[in-house]
């Protein structure tokens, strides 16, 4: 696994304390309340060769299923979390490029020597990095001339019951969440200062929001 000293040293830090404990129980309890992640795997239209990233990639679970969905894909993720990293380096087999490294601060010749990726993908992270809308423009910034960005995180939630969305954003407080209302806007502004097109689209209820910025 390759390393890198990531610069949010104040987030890392808070991250390895949120999952020191919880990476052990992590995908069991997720998978009740991350919806969409599938879908936006199956959704990525990936050949044979094409450098995959994922930012914060966590355990590597979505990595793991990537490789199941799309074979003869290269693969890399990155985290801020060195406690999340021990688990993806148990789970993935060798050939899969891991760093840590931070989202809001990072090259992709400097974590995995690539110019860039054919897709990369962002699941349910931004809502928990401080500079959202930095990570966001990082990631464009390393897809390769063809490639395109993948999305997926929390929605407005609007949709839903008043009370059970209030008690979901409660709940999500408690470990550092907070759902990015202003994300369809954001991701539009910088696809368009970076010339591609962006694809907003919402879940049942506004419970999740998938984003695709991908060329013209």
């Amino acid at each position: 696994m390759a390393s890198a000293q990531p610069h949010g040293g104040d987030h890392a830090a808070l991250m390895d304390s949120v999952y020191r404990g919880q990476r052990h129980i992590y995908d069991l309890t997720r998978k009740y309340y991350l919806f969409g992640r599938d879908r936006l795997i199956d959704g990525l239209d990936c050949a044979p060769g094409d450098r995959v990233l994922e930012v914060a990639c966590g355990t590597g679970r979505n990595l793991a299923l990537i490789q199941r969905r799309w074979p003869g894909v290269r693969l890399h993720g990155f985290d801020i979390s060195g406690e999340m990293l021990k688990n993806a380096s148990a789970r993935l087999p060798r050939h899969v490029q891991l760093a840590q490294g931070d989202a809001c601060h990072f090259t992709p010749m400097a974590l995995f020597g690539q110019d860039g990726f054919e897709r990369v993908i962002i699941s349910y992270s931004l809502s928990m990095i401080p500079d959202w809308q930095g990570a966001l423009a990082q990631a464009v910034a390393a897809l390769s001339p063809t490639g395109s960005l993948h999305v997926v995180d929390f929605g407005s939630l609007e949709r839903m019951p008043a009370i059970a969305a209030a008690g979901l954003r409660g709940w999500l407080k408690r470990f550092h969440v907070a759902p990015r209302e202003e994300l369809p806007e954001v991701a539009q502004a910088i696809a368009q200062r970076n010339g591609l097109e962006c694809t907003i689209g919402d879940g049942p209820l506004g419970y999740y929001r998938t984003v695709r910025l991908q060329p013209r």
